[in-house]
């Protein structure tokens, strides 16, 4: 049986959200301005829509749609952040599947934050995104490239230890979640686009007590923590035996936990 969509919590991952919110931010740096000037922008993955502000700050007169499964990321985006923008534009959040969605309009831009690594396949949905593109339109992403790292790692070594993996069996990503930089342009420039695929390490510094562990629980522990949400007491026992793993992996310095987190970018402009 398939294991069951993760259950999200907004105040969990926005508690990390300037961090979070970086990678966005550079992968927007390097979007060319889409011609005209009131593009029509859809983000897939919105969450609770504090990034998918982002685009509406930088093409005020855009009208921008965030996609996201969740109910509980869709309810903050709306309460937070929908309705008209300064430059005329507009920001609306709907709910849909990414692994399903498809353009019903031409776009300027389809944008994904961090989303792609949660879809099985994820790269044979692009064919269809680019080809719901405007002529010169891009198609951008990131997505964690971190799935080798002691926070996945151990993650994964836990969940399949004798302890736990009758209950978790199925549940965890693996390193597959995501291609290569080299396979990601691959895929682009053979949908005949012209491709920048890179990839950074940021060493975020976290603060507090079990940090690390307070980040996965807003991202990848989620499928963990759904499938033991009916287990209060086995829940709370997991994020021991991992959070005591974490520390050991990731120790504190004297101004925080240095926290290394590699990412994969690419921005793919569909020819004119």
């Amino acid at each position: 049986m398939p294991a069951a969509a993760p259950t999200w919590d907004p105040a969990q991952y926005l508690r990390h959200a300037g961090h979070r919110a970086r990678p966005f931010a550079d992968l927007l740096a390097r979007v060319p301005e889409p011609p005209g000037g009131a593009p029509r922008i859809a983000d897939l993955g919105c969450g609770p829509g504090n990034v998918t502000r982002f685009l509406a700050d930088r093409w005020p007169a855009a009208r921008i749609t965030g996609y996201d499964n969740s109910p509980e990321m869709l309810d903050k985006a709306h309460v937070d952040h929908q309705g008209p923008t300064e430059g005329g534009g507009r920001l609306d959040f709907a709910h849909a599947d990414v692994r399903t969605w498809a353009p019903a309009e031409p776009y300027d831009l389809i944008v994904s934050n961090a989303t792609l690594q949660w879809v099985p396949e994820h790269a044979e949905r692009f064919a269809d995104w680019v080809a719901g593109l405007k002529p010169a339109g891009t198609f951008a992403f990131q997505v964690p490239g971190n799935f080798d790292a002691p926070s996945h790692r151990l993650m994964r070594e836990i969940a399949g230890s004798p302890r736990w993996r009758d209950r978790l069996a199925g549940v965890l990503r693996h390193a597959d979640a995501v291609l290569a930089p080299e396979a990601y342009l691959e895929r682009l420039t053979s949908l005949g686009c012209v491709a920048d695929v890179w990839e950074t390490t940021y060493v975020h510094l976290l603060e507090g007590g079990d940090p690390v562990l307070d980040w996965v629980q807003g991202t990848g522990l989620r499928p963990v923590l759904t499938a033991l949400a009916d287990e209060p007491e086995a829940r709370t026992e997991f994020q021991a035996e991992y959070g005591a793993a974490l520390r050991e992996a990731y120790p504190a310095g004297p101004h925080g936990t240095p926290f290394p987190f590699r990412r994969v970018f690419a921005v793919a402009r569909k020819r004119g």
